[in-house]
């Protein structure tokens, strides 16, 4: 399985941003680590993809961004948390989630995450307040939603493409692109992108016939002139807990709620959302946490 890797490109002489991901490793390691069922990993595998896109755009080494969708559907919530080095971590409310196939035969993830509900942004780049941003779902295909947002929050004309095949062995290919207009793209240029659009591949097909980020920016824009910007990110599924984050949030807690859990348990197990790290606290540790609290 090839390597996964994001990539920037300029189209039409810098009138056209396109980013694009292949995303299938980071996937995978997402679906093993919750235990996904098909369905799940599908509607999640787009979420991160997504997420892991807008993280490459932040430009501190410590900026973050959380990416929440809550929806009517059985997934219910799923949240995907990304950096600008293209670190990722996932937590999903219900993983076994499976609803009936569509009926051209593709995996209804609409049905599982639902046409109503929200997705939210959080930015947190180091200022005083985090950025928040939000807007409606409009079909919980995830692709759609988030075209919707970048439009609504962001004010900005832009499509997205997100798209995961699933087998039984697991993740078969995983990927997207995200086409931005710049402020001086005109409507003859944007005509031009949407006829391509229409008349290429599935992303995840693409990426399946094991066609190249740069190819698939070239399919998207039909543009011999495309331009590569910046490095090439390699996304990973990784998680950043560790005891002492947790020991933390366990004094946030205070010394009445950890007297508590004293008295009521011996010990504890804490286990982590994103990664399920499990972390085990003896009696003596509470009561030694407790002894720092107010």
């Amino acid at each position: 399985m090839r390597q996964d890797k994001i990539e920037k490109f300029l189209a039409y002489e810098g009138k056209i941003s396109i980013t694009c991901i292949s995303s299938t490793n980071l996937v995978e390691q997402a679906r093993k680590i919750h235990d996904l069922s098909p369905t799940v990993t599908a509607a999640l595998g787009r979420v991160l993809t997504i997420a892991t896109i807008m993280g490459a755009d932040l430009k501190g080494k410590q900026d973050t961004i959380t990416v929440q969708i809550k929806g009517s559907g059985p997934i219910e919530n799923m949240s995907v948390v990304a950096n600008s080095k293209g670190e990722v971590k996932a937590y999903i409310k219900n993983p076994h989630v499976e609803v009936p196939l569509k009926e051209n035969g593709k995996i209804d993830v609409g049905g599982a995450v639902g046409n109503t509900g929200f997705i939210n942004v959080i930015k947190d780049i180091g200022l005083k307040e985090p950025y928040v941003g939000m807007s409606p779902l409009v079909s919980g295909e995830i692709a759609e939603d988030f075209a919707h947002y970048f439009f609504i929050s962001e004010q900005k004309p832009t499509a997205v493409a997100l798209g995961v095949l699933v087998n039984q062995q697991g993740v078969k290919a995983s990927g997207g692109y995200v086409i931005t207009a710049m402020p001086d793209a005109d409507e003859q240029t944007i005509a031009k992108l949407e006829k391509n659009l229409s008349e290429i591949l599935d992303v995840s097909t693409m990426l399946d016939k094991q066609y190249s980020l740069e190819q698939i920016a070239k399919e998207i824009s039909k543009d011999e002139n495309l331009q590569k910007i910046g490095e090439p990110i390699t996304p990973i599924y990784h998680c950043d807990c560790n005891k002492e984050k947790i020991e933390k949030g366990l004094i946030s807690l205070g010394r009445q709620e950890l007297e508590k859990m004293i008295q009521e348990e011996n010990e504890i197990e804490i286990t982590c959302q994103f990664c399920h790290q499990t972390y085990h606290f003896t009696k003596q540790e509470l009561e030694q946490l407790a002894k720092t609290t107010k």
